[in-house]
């Protein structure tokens, strides 16, 4: 039995740290390929796009894959979609594993926005010192903000186009409170701008914003494809794929 891991996230190598080496299971992990030296899972892997979901379908087929575990994160949603369409047109179960989105508790300032140029056009009105926090990717959603400065956090540098006041954090979670407390007083910041990620690695800058009275601009997640099933963890996820193994081939749910 072949299960194909859509992967890169912290979920995603903790599946496959459960189901490897299970007995009659071939496991493979996808990566996008976006970060330069990413945390492999064990059992084998593969790197790099699969050219739309006609391109993943032929993968599946070709590489007689029985199931789909879509563990990518949460703002993946092209691939969540392709993987989505590849599943249901070679009749190959599909399972979503999303870590739950956080909860705004008493006390936070959010604002939540629907992408990031809703984002970057709510930023004036709310602060001129930014914690950026949402990759390396879609940084030309505030490129124009030449008024306001930027602490951009990422694990790989950005590139072009960026805010053109910015000053670069290469770093990788799971960060401490104590940590962004002081990263949030040594760099004056005075607003935070978040992808709704969810996970623990990185949700300390959500405490140290709220302890420090800070607004913080929360980006929505996208929904996951209608129709597909959805775990919260990977041991879930790992049960789906034992029932089956102890079951016989996968059937479409």
């Amino acid at each position: 039995m072949h299960v194909l891991i859509l992967g890169g996230t912290t979920e995603a190598r903790r599946l496959a740290e459960l189901l490897h080496g299970a007995p009659g299971l071939k496991l493979t992990s996808s990566l996008a390929g976006r970060v330069a030296s990413p945390r492999l899972p064990p059992g084998e892997t593969r790197v790099g796009g699969f050219g739309g979901a006609e391109g993943l379908a032929a993968w599946l087929r070709e590489h007689a894959v029985d199931a789909v575990i879509d563990a990518t994160h949460p703002f993946a949603g092209t691939i969540s979609f392709n993987a989505a369409q590849a599943a249901a047109t070679s009749h190959v179960p599909l399972l979503a594993l999303r870590r739950p989105g956080w909860v705004p508790v008493a006390g936070d300032r959010w604002h939540e926005v629907s992408s990031l140029g809703e984002a970057a056009r709510s930023l004036p009105a709310l602060g001129r010192r930014v914690f950026l926090t949402t990759g390396r990717m879609g940084l030309d959603a505030f490129a124009d903000l030449d008024d306001l400065w930027f602490l951009v956090r990422s694990v790989d540098a950005p590139e072009s186009p960026h805010p053109a006041r910015m000053e670069v954090l290469l770093d990788r979670g799971p960060f401490t409170l104590e940590g962004e407390r002081e990263l949030l007083r040594r760099h004056r910041i005075d607003v935070v701008v978040t992808k709704d990620s969810g996970g623990a690695a990185t949700a300390p800058k959500l405490t140290a914003a709220r302890e420090a009275g800070l607004p913080v601009v929360v980006v929505r997640r996208p929904p996951v494809p209608e129709g597909v099933s959805v775990v919260a963890d990977p041991e879930s996820a790992a049960q789906w794929v034992r029932e089956d193994l102890e079951q016989g081939p996968f059937s479409v749910r």
